[in-house]
């Protein structure tokens, strides 16, 4: 039987791609983005998205009596966006199809009983997602182990960890060094291995301050190792950051990720 979640998060996510084309990128950040909060959904360590900010990203697609119809379909979209990337696994034409069931029992129009549709096919679907997302896995993981032996060879400062991290120190700071148990205060700058930018504080003019303890494990171990005033790259590979799950559609499962830190505050 296919999940309750998975279903929720394919009918939404398809749902906004069709009805709200600017609002999908935040939709699929769920409750503000991403950059580094743990890989868990229900993580309260959430930051900003770039299009958090309350501006307009566009004029509104319907007049405001019926604006407030659309928000509940945003509001939903926020809800579950964070759970799959179903945009990058299925074709135009199968996210059509999934938009007209999803429309067709949202009605009360479809000619087939939903529980023998969901028996007879979800375990059919459930294997086609996953040999998709593993394919999927499976090159972006070869992409991102070429990207940190590209770095490291062309950075004779990159360290690589014992787990893996990269890290590559540009300022050294010479203020407090952080621990698990501290809140610290930092610039970032995050992009993949093709240099898409997926979360920036520095892009949006604010620093950030989180629980250290609060966050993936390659920024746990990359901060620890600076001081404040500090200035560092940070290459995570996937399994020190999102894993096979990734984070919505702007961190595809199984990603290296590359940051850029400035440590301004332990405390």
């Amino acid at each position: 039987m296919l999940q309750k979640a998975i279903i929720m998060t394919v009918l939404t996510t398809l749902l906004s791609s069709r009805t709200a084309r600017a609002f999908s990128a935040v939709a699929s950040r769920s409750a503000n983005t991403v950059g580094v909060a743990r890989t868990s959904t229900s993580s309260t360590s959430r930051f900003m998205s770039t299009d958090d900010s309350g501006k307009d990203v566009g004029p509104m697609p319907f007049d405001d009596e019926k604006m407030p119809f659309y928000a509940l379909g945003t509001n939903l979209a926020m809800q579950v966006g964070g759970q799959g990337n179903f945009k990058t696994l299925l074709e135009e034409d199968e996210l059509d199809i999934v938009l007209e069931a999803f429309c067709e029992n949202l009605k009360g129009t479809a000619t087939q009983d939903a529980r023998v549709v969901l028996t007879k096919y979800g375990e059919q679907l459930n294997k086609i997602l996953q040999e998709r997302t593993n394919s999927i896995v499976d090159r972006v993981k070869k992409d991102g182990d070429e990207f940190i032996k590209n770095f490291i060879d062309c950075n004779e400062e990159a360290v690589k960890t014992d787990s893996g991290l990269i890290y590559c120190p540009m300022t050294e700071g010479e203020g407090s060094q952080p621990e698990l148990s501290n809140t610290v205060e930092v610039h970032y700058h995050g992009t993949l291995t093709d240099g898409t930018v997926f979360d920036s504080s520095v892009d949006r003019g604010q620093t950030i301050s989180f629980p250290l303890g609060g966050v993936i494990k390659g920024w746990q171990e990359g901060l620890a190792m600076m001081k404040e005033g500090g200035k560092a790259t940070l290459v995570i590979p996937s399994d020190l950051a999102y894993g096979e799950a990734g984070s919505g559609d702007t961190i595809p499962p199984g990603a290296t990720l590359k940051f850029e830190v400035e440590l301004f505050k332990v405390s």
